[in-house]
């Protein structure tokens, strides 16, 4: 268990049980700033979390503004994702370096620039490019927010803290689609999609400079110089595997893709060897693997990677589900994400503050039972004109479980990490935060594009006959009604199962071509597409169940409770 001294500057390496309970008599009193800070911090993490999933609602515009082709668009929305991943074992060691606040206050100024680069592109390239320094300035800011979490609150506040940490971290990813439709639609000054970026300015603007006044400085005691060759070894290796994963669906899984993963295993091998061997050599790796000596790290660290890989993967099938099976439009999307966004809020602070405290692993394990439960619910309601009001009890119970479940993970990560090493368990912790985000788009390849093709032949057997029935009742002759109904099929398949793009197919433009077949044919093709979306989002249910049911298991391998701050009974 850590120390209570939330003085880094101080502290000196863990010692024996016995010695300290001898130090918390005399332990520095918390930092009255504390809270202060937490805010300026908190706004910081809204900040990063609503821009990596916020752009999303305004490609469309983007596209239409800056005439950007797909693979720009791809760039822009994943390319923050994976410089923010990569930076951040880096970002969290460079923190405990050359002090946090420094850090943290480097990654907003640079994540404030970055965004105003955003917003005054003036072409596709610019703004892949400023997307890119802006994830690589999230890297930088993100994982000095836990660790000086961990180093400036005592334990008997942490609970709490990390309750608010996890539900801002969640409501932001949850509400971006809401506040990024708000925005577009709005269009505030005339500036389209641009006011999604330039809002972030000012705020890290007034944080920069808040910061500066109430984050207290921290950094590990004893002086240490950053290592190179491991920061050179981990982003590469980071970079084979998170690259392919980011990009590989929509470049349909070439080659090199599956090589890069494979040879990626072999980059984290010899990471591995080189920090023991610089460990043994001046104690200064970038990541101590002592660290993962403790049960309460590495099992949170599994735990987190499958939690994530569920929310990355539920959420972008959902959200896919929602806007191109049902029709549903981005804002419509968030409203009904409030569900989700509702339940967690409501298990997160109760999770560590009165439950994690009481009954320890337990309250994780309970979590991932009701995530479970809430996807069977999804499971009974869903259909093809599924509406928002039948998917929110679903919505609500797996937010419940969540809560339950993500939000302490942290907790039980950094409970038994020193202060020296806390910006490095931080950016772990939150690389393998992303790393489960980034697996789970991929799963989303599997688990629900794959069943498109499929689900779309399947729903248009099932509907062609009906269609043909109508058009003849429209008062289309019966020889040009099977003539339509075959192409109708056709397009159905071609289209929804992802084989081309939409009208672009023979068969889709000879259906689109008869005017009075038109109002039939649409009315078809909706329910076409929600029956074939359905279909492929079932399938990632279960695959969504089985994580759940991982998830329970991993959580039985973590300590049975938090043990108790030192001194304390």
């Amino acid at each position: 268990m850590t120390s209570t001294n939330v003085n880094p500057d101080l502290e000196s390496p863990p010692a024996a049980a016995t010695a300290q309970a001898t130090q918390v008599a005399g332990a520095a009193a918390p930092d009255k700033r504390r809270w202060a800070a937490f805010v300026i911090m908190t706004v910081a993490v809204f900040m990063d979390m609503l821009d990596g999933s916020i752009v999303n609602v305004a490609l469309p515009s983007i596209q239409r503004d800056l005439g950007a082709t797909f693979g720009q668009l791809q760039w822009i929305t994943a390319g923050y994702v994976f410089a923010f991943a990569v930076t951040l074992i880096t970002g969290g060691r460079l923190g405990d370096i050359y002090g946090r606040r420094r850090m943290f206050q480097l990654g907003v100024i640079g994540f404030a620039v970055s965004s105003l680069l955003c917003g005054i592109a003036i072409d596709p390239s610019m703004l892949v490019g400023a997307r890119l320094l802006q994830g690589l300035s999230a890297g930088l800011m993100v994982p000095q927010v836990l660790s000086i979490i961990h180093v400036t609150f005592p334990d008997e506040e942490k609970g709490k803290v990390f309750a608010v940490h996890g539900m801002v971290g969640g409501i932001a990813a949850t509400v971006a689609p809401l506040i990024g439709g708000v925005l577009v639609a709005a269009n505030i000054f005339g500036w389209d999609w641009r006011p999604i970026f330039l809002i972030n300015v000012p705020i890290g603007i007034i944080g920069c400079v808040l910061g500066y006044k109430f984050i207290p400085e921290s950094k590990a005691p004893h002086a240490m110089r950053l290592d190179l060759i491991g920061v050179v070894l981990a982003t590469v290796s980071l970079a084979m595997l998170l690259f392919p994963l980011t990009f590989g669906r929509e470049l349909h899984w070439p080659v090199w893709s599956i090589v890069s993963m494979v040879l990626s295993v072999g980059g984290f091998a010899a990471f591995i060897a080189y920090e023991r061997a610089k460990q043994r050599r001046d104690g200064a790796p970038l990541v101590p693997l002592s660290l993962f000596k403790a049960r309460s790290f590495s099992s949170a660290l599994a735990l987190m990677l499958v939690t994530f890989s569920f929310t990355g993967m539920f959420m972008l099938a959902l959200y896919l589900f929602m806007q191109e099976g049902l029709g549903f439009s981005p804002l419509r999307n968030g409203v009904t994400l409030l569900a989700f966004c509702i339940g967690a809020f409501l298990t997160a602070s109760a999770s560590v503050i009165a439950l994690v405290p009481k009954f320890g692993r337990s309250v994780l394990q309970g979590g991932a039972i009701v995530v479970a439960l809430g996807i069977g619910l999804f499971l009974l309601v869903n259909n093809g004109e599924l509406t928002s009001w039948a998917m929110v009890p679903a919505l609500f119970v797996i937010g419940l479980g969540f809560g339950a479940l993500a939000t302490p993970i942290s907790l039980f990560a950094l409970t038994d990490v020193p202060h020296k090493d806390a910006g490095a368990a931080s950016g772990l912790v939150s690389t393998q935060q992303q790393l489960g985000f980034t697996l789970g788009i991929a799963i989303v390849s599997l688990a629900f594009f794959a069943p498109l093709t499929s689900s779309a032949a399947t729903s248009a057997e099932e509907l062609t006959p009906q269609l043909r029935q109508e058009l003849v009742v429209a008062g289309v002759a019966a020889e040009r009604a099977d003539e339509i109904a075959g192409s109708f099929k056709a397009c159905t398949v071609e289209h929804l199962g992802g084989a081309a793009a939409p009208g672009t197919s023979s068969s889709c433009v000879s259906v689109a071509q008869d005017p009075q077949a038109k109002p039939v044919v649409e009315k078809f093709a909706a329910k076409a597409a929600g029956n074939t979306h359905s279909g492929a989002f079932d399938i990632t249910l279960w695959v969504g169940l089985g994580l759940a049911v991982l998830a329970f298991l991993l959580a039985g391998a973590l300590p049975k409770k938090l043990a108790p701050p030192p001194g304390v009974a």
